[in-house]
């Protein structure tokens, strides 16, 4: 029993660091239509970052914040120089956004060498607490609740403000939305932004779980990808029940049949493509 107990608190604190991954890759896929590649890159870079602001700034909380915002400046800079000329080349953007990965991830291993280096847990949260009898981190039931406040906030945003109607306006109909005066340009340039913050801030507060490692984006970009398929691109209640799900098929398969992960991490999105083509909340595009 104290073995399942665990298993499924690891699987919704796996779930939670997925969904601060994977939401922001939704939003900018789902809304954007760009399979922006260098996501997985993003989030290492930013568990980096986060490494070198806790030299100088010891709170973790804050070093996520400013990681995420040095992030979410890149992210800008890499969707207005380099994705928006590509405009309508899907494929040159899913060259360029793979070139850009290999780049991030080749200067991460210069900059910060090819060790290993642990992000340390918050003081406060380093002692665990007892759930059924069974002591737990406490930690990463706080980024388990750190993610469902984020998804709470997403949706308001997205479904509950003028924004987020001016977004799904301009994804609807982008020149009716320009033609009434919505800057769809610079809102578009915002939803990476904050994708690209969730990617940096995430890989932050996923290193005292996780740590930061070359080869970070390559083991969290295909779960990210995973996630977005099996929840339907675009759609932030799809992203949030496809984290908790691949979160749980990943940490019990890894467990029970370690030779067969991969198997079973993949076989609920080919199953799910295969009769619901557009992820369990996927809808029809406009």
């Amino acid at each position: 029993m104290q073995y399942w107990i665990i298993q499924t608190l690891n699987s919704l604190a796996l779930g939670g660091l997925l969904f601060l991954l994977a939401a922001g890759f939704s939003l900018i896929f789902g809304l954007m239509r760009i399979a922006n590649l260098t996501h997985g890159s993003l989030y290492m870079l930013g568990a980096y970052v986060g490494i070198s602001i806790l030299k100088y700034v010891p709170n973790l909380w804050l070093a996520a914040i400013i990681g995420g915002a040095i992030i979410a400046v890149l992210g800008g800079l890499v969707e207005r120089l380099i994705l928006r000329p590509l405009s309508g080349n899907a494929l040159g953007q899913v060259l360029v956004t793979l070139g850009i990965s290999f780049i991030i991830a080749d200067l991460c291993l210069m900059v910060w060498g090819g060790d290993p280096i642990p992000i340390p847990t918050p003081r406060a949260l380093q002692q665990p607490v007892f759930v059924g009898g069974v002591a737990f981190p406490t930690y990463r039931l706080v980024v388990l609740a750190i993610a469902v406040v984020t998804a709470l906030a997403l949706y308001l945003l997205m479904d509950r403000t003028r924004i987020g109607a001016m977004i799904r306006a301009g994804v609807d109909d982008m020149q009716m939305a320009r033609a009434v005066g919505i800057p769809v340009s610079r809102l578009f340039t915002a939803v990476f932004c904050l994708g690209a913050a969730l990617a940096g801030a995430g890989g932050i507060i996923g290193g005292p779980i996780m740590s930061a490692y070359p080869g970070l984006d390559a083991d969290m970009l295909p779960l990210a990808l995973i996630v977005v398929m099996l929840g339907g691109v675009g759609s932030l209640l799809g992203a949030f029940v496809g984290s908790f799900l691949i979160g749980a098929v990943y940490t019990f398969g890894t467990a029970l049949l370690p030779d067969l992960a991969y198997v079973i991490l993949f076989l609920p999105m080919i199953v799910v493509i295969a009769f619901r083509p557009r992820g369990l909340f996927g809808r029809q595009s406009v």
